[in-house]
């Protein structure tokens, strides 16, 4: 795995958003995969800021992101379509078929799961995969306990982050909220990866995705085996590094 460290988050940023943009500009009908939350949503600012500025040919890549709440409303502020599309997909342009999402309600959610991998599969595979850091080692939602052959599935969310997805959304406790992600077996196919992490808050759980036994209780120490993986930080998610 290739380790690059950036002195500061302003930078961290910026070199994650020409990573995406330099694997635009190489390959005119590149598949990303993008993630969604703190970690990447600056990511994305960049990105169209950059294309606002000198914009580049967008017109036959394909975006998609790595996973997605179910069972709430695909407008809702915190689905994985709508922070993508808001943050990032809108400001390119990007046509309708350019933007692969598993539906956010579905009255079979497995059945979405093989759809969506098939999807992402039509279009030749994943180019580059941009993915954060969990502070438990997760990507995707894949979560602690994940097997490592997992394909892409409906998985359990975190207590905290369910309870505020409950809370926004007013779903009531008989609707199951999950996570429909790319599982890690999926995620290993992609060509290069990129997992980013930044903040002291992350430099725990970088030290043992990176120094670690790969391991099931920390779903990214799986990354150790792929052949183009690039960890992304910042200083302060360095800093437990030896």
């Amino acid at each position: 795995m290739v380790i690059t460290i950036v002195k500061n988050e302003a930078a961290f940023d910026c070199c994650a958003a020409w990573r995406v943009i330099g694997e635009i500009l190489a390959r005119p009908e590149a598949v990303i995969g993008l993630s969604t939350g703190k970690t990447t949503k600056n990511i994305h600012a960049v990105i169209s800021h950059i294309y606002r500025l000198y914009p580049f040919d967008v017109s036959r890549i394909t975006l998609f992101g790595v996973d997605e709440v179910i069972n709430v409303p695909q407008a809702y502020k915190g689905a994985c379509y709508t922070m993508l599309k808001t943050q990032l997909v809108s400001h390119l342009g990007l046509a309708e078929t350019q933007f692969l999402m598993p539906p956010t309600i579905s009255g079979n959610p497995e059945e979405e799961c093989r759809r969506f991998q098939q999807a992402v599969e039509a279009k030749g595979g994943v180019d580059l995969q941009l993915l954060g850091l969990g502070k438990n080692g997760h990507i995707g939602f894949n979560q602690p306990g994940t097997p490592f052959e997992s394909e892409t599935w409906v998985s359990n969310m975190d207590n905290a982050l369910e309870a505020r997805i409950r809370k926004e959304t007013n779903t009531p406790p008989g609707i199951k909220l999950g996570g429909l992600t790319l599982g890690l077996r999926t995620i290993m196919r992609s060509r290069k990866i990129i997992v980013a992490a930044k903040g002291k808050d992350k430099a725990e759980i970088v030290r043992q995705m990176l120094s670690g036994p790969v391991t099931t209780a920390v779903p990214a120490s799986v990354l150790q085996l792929h052949p183009h993986c690039e960890c992304l930080l910042d200083a302060d998610a360095a800093e437990k590094i030896v």
